[in-house]
């Protein structure tokens, strides 16, 4: 699985204005839906009001390949500019935990 955090940011609320037209319009959900997504979420910072964290989760490289050129990122890319935000984005790939971490894991 490869798992990108993005993270949004703008002023005046800007960041999570975009989050809600993502939501609102139905745009996420459609994403959620695409074959492969494993995760689509958004995450409000405690410390910053101006960022948003997406989760964006894929079960390969391929079906993130075949979202980029979706019909979504057009949607997406326009109301990134719509609310001119800029971002920072982290990417990282899943690894089996070992079961010297489960004992601290609380299910």
């Amino acid at each position: 699985m490869i798992t990108v955090n993005i993270y949004y940011t703008g002023t005046n609320g800007s960041a999570r204005k975009f989050a809600e037209d993502m939501e609102k319009s139905g745009t996420a959900q459609k994403i959620r839906s695409e074959k492969g997504n494993v995760r689509y979420e958004y995450f409000f910072p405690m410390n910053d009001p101006e960022t948003v964290l997406l989760i964006d989760a894929w079960d390969s490289q391929e079906a993130i390949d075949i979202h980029h050129e979706s019909p979504m990122m057009k949607t997406i890319i326009e109301l990134r500019e719509k609310y001119d935000l800029h971002m920072r984005v982290e990417r990282y790939t899943s690894d089996i935990m070992p079961e010297s971490d489960e004992g601290f894991i609380r299910a």
